[in-house]
């Protein structure tokens, strides 16, 4: 959604802030959000490992899957089309990256999402995903 500009508009110096962003900009703000970094490297770094698991196809559509519960291995490879070495080697790097966990019941093993945190994390990146591509797009792209 776009709007004309006014005759009051004035033109800002930070064209990519928003107006009520850019009123805030300062050596005050500034300091103020360097305190307010938090977060180490190695933190990004484990996140940064945990998107690039996430980030094959077949391995999101596994996880995908796995947001509406526990699934067995046989389960998983029926449902994607493939055999179930391939699926156990996925879900031997997802599990390595603590993305999924599983618990054994005799001779089946159900895998399951470690947490809330990585089903919200994939809900809300197909979500995203299925947003009208133009949503908040730089029209200068």
């Amino acid at each position: 959604m776009t709007r004309a500009a006014s005759k009051t508009d004035a033109p800002s110096s930070h064209d990519d802030v928003p107006a009520h962003r850019a009123e805030h900009c300062g050596p005050e703000e500034h300091a103020r959000r360097l305190r307010e970094v938090t977060i180490s490297d190695e933190q990004l770094e484990r996140a940064a490992s945990i998107f690039r698991a996430a980030g094959e196809l077949a391995r999101l559509k596994l996880l995908y899957r796995l947001c509406d519960g526990e699934w067995c291995v046989t389960e998983l490879a029926d449902a994607a089309g493939v055999g179930l070495s391939t699926v156990s080697q996925q879900l031997r790097l997802l599990r390595a990256e603590r993305i999924v966990m599983r618990r054994r019941a005799g001779k089946h093993i159900f895998y399951s999402l470690a947490d809330t945190h990585v089903s919200d994390l994939i809900k809300s990146a197909i979500e995203h995903a299925s947003e009208p591509r133009a949503h908040g797009k730089d029209e200068s792209d």
